[in-house]
């Protein structure tokens, strides 16, 4: 007589927001369920749904945001202050809030680079960092942390490089001002020939290119530009470098500890170094290809996609874990 096994999968629930799309994206290749709540209107942060953006998986489930109360999760990330501070509180129940918890911090602090104590002080949430510098500059009193580094698909695109032009990817670009480094852009723009794309950058030509499209759009661009002054290590960043472009960069944030200077792109504070450099791989191609080919190279090893969904699939299980041995040691000594 034959017996026949059948193993069922469950997977882990999830409950977060949606709140950056590219990560969001990227965090549901991994073998768990995220759901995420959707308003009737869809205008407000992080209720959009899965939108019409990014080529999310059946993974990622929609919940009206009225009917979250009655839904079984087995994890709430937070990626937000309004996500902990007041969203927590008008859309999960009361049995939900005691779920296992985490904390997601994309950016480093705004108010001030060093001084700047965090909201998030319960040391029963877990607390994840997205970069080593956010965590170093963030003063997050005595809750421990964790970081958690990007993770981006390799979407398998062969730069070229034929177009003697560079590429900034950054959404709303003017109205993010000198932080994102607006001036900046528009400085280099008077000496070299650069373009922008993302949302609300029509007015330098572009606009828009949906995330799909992105890494086969940029690979015709000899190089990748980021002027930002200060946010976290930018997404687009990593997918640059995955899809082979060379880097030029400010040195500042993480993204100097990404790009070696002269070997996977060109780094620096002085913006007339950095024009120079741009002006050395529009005149010569094939250094700008081995220079992409060495940022392929470290995003391949530091930004796998594997490596990222199995770091939040053993954090996911690690907090699940502890809070049901805690809850039989309570019922034990109850």
């Amino acid at each position: 007589m034959r017996f026949l096994c059948f193993s069922l999968h469950i997977m882990m629930k999830i409950f977060t927001w949606h709140i950056h799309g590219s990560y969001l994206y990227f965090l549901s290749q991994g073998d768990y369920e995220i759901y995420i709540p959707v308003s009737k209107t869809g205008t407000e942060e992080g209720y959009c749904g899965r939108g019409k953006t990014f080529p999310f998986g059946a993974n990622v489930i929609e919940v009206p945001v009225d009917h979250v109360k009655d839904m079984q999760f087995d994890c709430i990330l937070f990626q937000t202050n309004k996500n902990y501070l007041d969203d927590q509180y008008q859309v999960l129940s009361e049995q939900q809030r005691k779920l296992p918890r985490i904390y997601l911090e994309h950016d480093p602090p705004r108010k001030h680079p060093v001084d700047t104590k965090h909201i998030m002080t319960d040391p029963e949430v877990s607390f994840v960092h997205v970069t080593h510098f956010n965590r170093l500059m963030w003063d997050n009193g005595h809750v421990h942390t964790s970081v958690i580094e990007h993770g981006v698909t390799d979407a398998g695109t062969v730069y070229s490089g034929e177009l003697e032009r560079g590429i900034v990817v950054i959404n709303n670009l003017s109205a993010r001002g000198r932080l994102l480094g607006a001036d900046i852009v528009n400085e280099v723009r008077r000496h070299i020939p650069v373009d922008v794309v993302g949302m609300g950058t029509e007015e330098f030509g572009i606009g828009e290119v949906l995330h799909p499209r992105l890494p086969a759009f940029i690979s015709r661009y000899r190089f990748f530009f980021n002027p930002i002054r200060w946010t976290s290590l930018g997404l687009s960043i990593c997918e640059a470098m995955m899809a082979g472009l060379p880097i030029v960069g400010l040195a500042t944030t993480e993204l100097s500890s990404v790009i070696q200077d002269g070997k996977s792109g060109y780094i620096h504070t002085d913006i007339n170094y950095l024009l120079g450099k741009m002006k050395l791989l529009l005149n010569n191609r094939e250094h700008a290809t081995e220079l992409g080919k060495e940022a392929q190279r470290v995003a391949r090893k530091r930004f796998s996609i594997q490596r990222f969904t199995m770091e939040w699939k053993k954090l996911f299980e690690q907090v699940i874990n502890t809070n049901k041995l805690t809850a039989s040691q309570e019922i034990v000594h109850a």
